[in-house]
C-alpha cells in the first residue's frame, strides 16, 4: 500500500468527498469554466469506452468539425495527439480542466471524454458542461473502491442523473433499464437485437462477423468495419447516436467508420491488418 493510500484509509469518507468536491471546483475557477462554450460528451461503461470516444472522435471529424478527446489511450486536440502516461482512463480535475482550456483555445467545438466510475466518486466530473452521456455496457469488474456491484453501477448513474440534456443507452446491456428511468431532455438507445423502449432508437441488421471484420446494415445502409469482434458493432452504433443527436448525416458515419482499419493501443482491433500483411508475405 502506497503513502497515498494509507492516508486516505485513515480519513473519513464524507471529508474526502468534500475535499474532492472543492478541488474540482477550484480546477474550474483556475482554469475559467472552460467548458461552457464547448459541447462535451462523456462516455462510461465498464468496456468500450476508448473505442467509442475514438468512433466519436472520427464521426465528428468527418463532419468537418474541430475535436478533442481523452481516452485511456491517447489525449487528442484537433490534429494533434499525444499518449496517455498517466496510468489513468479520466485524469485528474487539474489535468482535466486544463485540457477543456487548451481544447477551446484551439477551436475546437467538441470534446469527447471517458468518464470512470472512480472518476466519478471524486467529482472530477463536476464542473464540466457535459450535453450528451453515453452508456455502452455494466459487468462486475473494476469494483473493488465501489465495494459491491450495485455501488458501481450507482456511480455510472451518478453521473446520467448529472447531464440533463442527451443520453445514449446500451438498450441491450442487462442494467439498460436503470439508464433509461433517469430524465433527460432526448434519449437514444441502440443495439443488435430489437427493444420496445419508447425511445429514439438505432438498431444493425443484418449482423454478419468474418475473419477480415463486420458487415451490418441500419435503414438499409450497409456499413463494413474492418475490425473483428462482435463488440466493436455496439461501440459503432453509440457513436452514430451521438452523430445522430448532434444533427450528422448516415453517409457521413459510413465513410468515417468505414476508414478505421484499427484502434490506437488495442491489438485485438488491429488483428485484421495482421492477417493480411501475413497473407501478403506469403
Amino acid at each position: 500500500m502506497t503513502v497515498k493510500a494509507f492516508i486516505t484509509k485513515l480519513i473519513p469518507p464524507f471529508l474526502l468527498r468534500i475535499y474532492h468536491y472543492k478541488m474540482a471546483l477550484l480546477a474550474a475557477i483556475l482554469f475559467w469554466f472552460p467548458s461552457s462554450n464547448l459541447t462535451v460528451i462523456g462516455v462510461t461503461g465498464t468496456s468500450g469506452k476508448s473505442t467509442t470516444v475514438d468512433f466519436i472522435t472520427k464521426i465528428l471529424e468527418e463532419s468537418r468539425q474541430k475535436v478533442a478527446s481523452i481516452s485511456s489511450i491517447r489525449f487528442k486536440i484537433g490534429s494533434k495527439e499525444w499518449r496517455n502516461e498517466l496510468k489513468m482512463t479520466m485524469p485528474g480535475c487539474f489535468k482535466l480542466q486544463g485540457f477543456l482550456r487548451k481544447a477551446k483555445n484551439s477551436g475546437c467545438k467538441y470534446v469527447i471524454l471517458e468518464v470512470t466510475s472512480q472518476g466519478i466518486l471524486q467529482y472530477r466530473h463536476k464542473f464540466i458542461n457535459f450535453k450528451t452521456a453515453v452508456f455502452t455496457n455494466l459487468t462486475p469488474e473494476h469494483i473493488e473502491a465501489h465495494g459491491s456491484f450495485e455501488n458501481y453501477r450507482m456511480a455510472k448513474l451518478k453521473f446520467f442523473k448529472s447531464v440533463k440534456n442527451t443520453h445514449v443507452i446500451n438498450l441491450n446491456d442487462s442494467n439498460s433499464e436503470h439508464f433509461l428511468n433517469i430524465t433527460t431532455k432526448e434519449k437514444w438507445g441502440y443495439g443488435v437485437e430489437n427493444s420496445n423502449a419508447q425511445i429514439k432508437t438505432v438498431f444493425a441488421d443484418n449482423v454478419l462477423e468474418t475473419d477480415t471484420g463486420l458487415k451490418f446494415s441500419i435503414n438499409n445502409t450497409e456499413f463494413n468495419l474492418n475490425l473483428l469482434g462482435k463488440f466493436n458493432i455496439y461501440n459503432a452504433l453509440a457513436a452514430i447516436c451521438v452523430g445522430l443527436s448532434e444533427g450528422v448525416s448516415l453517409d457521413i458515419y459510413k465513410k468515417a467508420l468505414e476508414k478505421v482499419k484499427g484502434i490506437a493501443g488495442r491489438p485485438q482491433n488491429n488483428l485484421r491488418v495482421y492477417i493480411k500483411a501475413c497473407k501478403k508475405n506469403h
